[in-house]
């Protein structure tokens, strides 16, 4: 790809990947109750998902999927459930628990690196505006007068760097908040929020159409 062609994908996938989705808020929470490591660790399901789903747009694959309604239902209702239930499990969360290791009382017990990971993939993989997203994004910049495969490459790897940062910054937005939360009422109230926050995001995704292509 030219520089500028680059920079100017660089750009526009800063600002995509910052878009306050369910993933980003995943991000902020985690960060908020574990620490910014918790939220960078959890953020590899993501970065996982979304290789996945550009290996399927590079393929042509994506493009079948997003023009397919069936296709495009089952993964919203399935994403929109999972949402709804991850907030759900938010809202309930239980908070004072001890520590196995220092048998001190915490806030909130860690849920386990996989766990992390897993909810991170789940929720990104579930969401079918992100291959929407791929499938009319990326074409935009490439060139035809240059091989196909060489330059998906390259806005592959240029848009999972992107999120990746992107999914740090929340994570230490996050991470600022953790430091104010002293008590178990403070972490019922996040729990609470952070619940509310994916039950809507399930609800907005539930409702939407395959006519937007905002995340």
């Amino acid at each position: 790809m030219q520089f500028d062609t680059w920079l100017f994908f660089a750009g526009a996938a800063i600002a995509l990947s910052m878009v306050p989705g369910p993933n980003n808020l995943l991000a902020m929470f985690n960060g908020a109750r574990y620490g910014v490591m918790s939220a960078a660790v959890g953020g590899i399901g993501r970065i996982v998902a979304f290789a996945i789903m550009i290996v399927i747009t590079a393929t042509g694959l994506g493009v079948v999927l997003a023009a397919s309604e069936t296709a495009f239902l089952i993964i919203k209702w399935v994403g929109a459930a999972y949402l709804v239930w991850l907030g759900i499990k938010s809202w309930f969360a239980k908070v004072n628990d001890v520590d196995e290791a220092t048998g001190q009382t915490v806030l909130m017990a860690y849920p386990g690196t996989f766990t992390l990971v897993r909810t991170e993939f789940l929720t990104a993989i579930g969401n079918p505006k992100a291959i929407l997203i791929f499938t009319a994004f990326f074409p935009q910049f490439l060139d035809p007068a240059v091989a196909y495969g060489p330059q998906f490459s390259v806005m592959g790897a240029t848009f999972l760097a992107m999120e990746s940062s992107i999914l740090l910054i929340y994570g230490l937005l996050g991470g600022q908040v953790k430091g104010l939360i002293k008590s178990a009422r403070h972490m019922r109230m996040l729990n609470r929020v952070s619940g509310t926050l994916l039950v809507a995001a399930g609800v907005l995704l539930a409702f939407t159409d395959r006519t937007r292509t905002t995340a």
